[in-house]
C-alpha cells in the first residue's frame, strides 16, 4: 500500500520541542499520519520527527524547532515532501 504524501512548507519555530513538529489536524488525517512522520527536503535529505496536532499550525505548514532544522542545514520557509514514516 503506498504512503500519502504532501508537499508542505517547514517552517521554524522556537516553541517546538527537539524531536517533535506540529501539524494542523486536518493534514495528519488526510495522510494518515498518527504518530511519526517522514520528512524528504530535495529528494535527498530525510529527518524523522514525532507529530502532534496543533489547531494553530496552518494546513499547509509543519512547525519544528529551529535550532534542530539549522543544525541539519534546513531553510526556514522550505518545501518538503512529508508523510507518514513507514512502520515495520
Amino acid at each position: 500500500m503506498q504512503r500519502k504524501e504532501r508537499r508542505l512548507r517547514l517552517r521554524w519555530r522556537e516553541e517546538v520541542p527537539a524531536g517533535k513538529a506540529f501539524m494542523h489536524p486536518d493534514t495528519m488525517n488526510e495522510l494518515s499520519i498518527s504518530s511519526d512522520i517522514e520528512v524528504v527536503i530535495a529528494g535527498k535529505k530525510k529527518l524523522y520527527f514525532k507529530a502532534m496536532p496543533n489547531e494553530s499550525v496552518p494546513r499547509g505548514e509543519v512547525w519544528c524547532n529551529t535550532d534542530e532544522l539549522k543544525s541539519n542545514g534546513v531553510a526556514d520557509n522550505s518545501i518538503a515532501t512529508i508523510r507518514a514514516k513507514r512502520v515495520e
